[in-house]
């Protein structure tokens, strides 16, 4: 009990309250989309007769609808705010997935992920840049941390309450899922009454707020070096664990829906209880080499599956599983603890929804080129898939250590949380790279 208490005093880092009901609506818009997305393929395929190489593609819809909006959604951070951006956002995906159930061909498919896309793509950098505005600077890595937390225990909790209810022998199952999605969305939108806009306040002296364009950004060469290398990590591994693991277990391993339902919730239980520890170990430590050892741990973790699905079944196929998505687990805990905490801190505060829209569709171009190219692979040979993931991973490793130089200083470890970071004097820039801009107070 005494081991109990003190980890659920660990949970709690000081976190303003705003981030604490921000985090709530995260909480219930995940459990919806828990009940959903480890079975979307599966609906898509074995409900509705769609091949997986078609499949593949329409799950890229989204992503690929997320690059029209994403850069929208950054601008309308800037202009009218976070808040509203993330409403907006949060009602269009609503309406997005409460319509799947009438999908019966697959370009009625792609038409309602493409819808749902355009939400999603708005919904990150306004998400992100909210939680940004609500948190002290030193604060924000264990902000990140625990939003991974939450987020993760929505998406487990959900989708073991998917698993119990899914059935690929009856399409009405499904429709309960993805209703249910859609309430969670208009949930979190109803959530955000209670925040503050998150608009950064304009200059005491009453002038015009700064403007800057995406040029400005584009401009950040190390932030554009580090985006780069993001994509290949959520391609590589977020891709195949949320768009093709479900299926490919399912079909290759004879994996029961209930069975990938429980396989989730222990990838999501080992997020909850390792986060918040994890991030904390992390303060000090150089950000890069923490992405190079989570690459190598997903390396291996792939390997793992391929051998699983070459080899093994049913129950025996499940429990090794299970297993190995606590390593997959950990090495997202060491993403979730790196990757949005180093987006801010290469950031001009003057346009932060715009660097967060760019983050944002970092992950986009990850989920249209993953479910693209991964979808014909998984068609073509089951097996290949998990090789060249595990391949990549290991490229990406080697990658983000020899990033680490290009990147300033200041940007190479976690600061330790409990102590504001000591003013410094920006860097000069190199050729190319934008001068950082000294943070104002209200800035967090």
């Amino acid at each position: 009990m005494r081991h109990l208490k003190s980890y659920l005093r660990s949970l709690d880092p000081g976190l303003p309250r705003h981030v604490w009901i921000l985090q709530a609506g995260g909480l219930a818009n995940f459990f919806g989309n828990g009940i959903v997305l480890p079975f979307l393929i599966i609906y898509l395929h074995n409900v509705r007769g769609i091949s997986l190489a078609v499949a593949g593609l329409i799950a890229a819809t989204n992503a690929a609808a997320g690059l029209l909006s994403g850069a929208a959604g950054g601008a309308l951070v800037d202009r009218v705010g976070p808040r509203a951006t993330l409403a907006g956002a949060l009602v269009v995906m609503a309406g997005a997935f409460s319509s799947f159930p009438l999908i019966t061909e697959a370009w009625h498919a792609f038409a309602l992920n493409f819808l749902a896309g355009l939400g999603s793509g708005a919904f990150w950098p306004s998400q992100s840049a909210l939680l940004t505005r609500l948190t002290p600077a030193h604060r924000r890595h264990q902000a990140f941390a625990q939003q991974r937390v939450t987020m993760n225990l929505g998406f487990g909790l959900g989708g073991v309450v998917g698993g119990l209810i899914a059935s690929a022998e009856a399409a009405g199952t499904f429709t309960v899922l993805f209703l249910l999605d859609g309430a969670s969305f208009l949930v979190f939108a109803l959530i955000l009454l209670r925040l503050p806009s998150g608009r950064d306040p304009a200059p005491a002296d009453g002038a015009p707020r700064p403007r800057g364009t995406y040029a400005d950004v584009l401009r950040n060469r190390p932030f554009v070096a580090f985006l780069s290398l993001n994509v290949l990590f959520i391609a590589v591994g977020i891709v195949p664990l949320s768009e093709f693991f479900p299926v490919f277990v399912k079909n290759e391993a004879g994996v029961s829906e209930t069975a990938i339902g429980l396989i989730f919730l222990v990838n999501t239980a080992t997020i909850v209880l390792t986060q918040v520890p994890i991030a904390r170990a992390l303060e000090g430590r150089r950000r890069m080499r923490v992405l190079a050892a989570m690459a190598v741990l997903w390396a291996a973790v792939w390997l793992v599956v391929l051998v699983v699905g070459a080899t093994a079944t049913g129950v025996a196929a499940a429990a090794i599983l299970a297993l190995t998505m606590t390593a997959f687990a950990l090495g997202e805990c060491l993403h979730g603890a790196v990757q949005g905490p180093m987006v801010v801190d290469l950031a001009d505060p003057r346009l932060l929804g715009r660097y967060m829209a760019l983050s944002s569709i970092s992950w986009q171009v990850a989920f249209i080129l993953g479910p693209a190219i991964g979808g014909f692979v998984l068609h073509s040979e089951p097996l290949a898939l998990w090789a060249l993931a595990a391949a990549l991973c290991l490229v990406g490793a080697v990658w983000a250590l020899r990033l680490e130089a290009r990147l300033p200083r200041r940007a190479w470890t976690t600061p330790v949380g409990g102590m504001a970071p000591a003013p410094e004097p920006p860097p000069a820039p190199s050729v190319g790279e934008t001068a950082p801009v000294a943070r104002r107070p209200t800035d967090g």
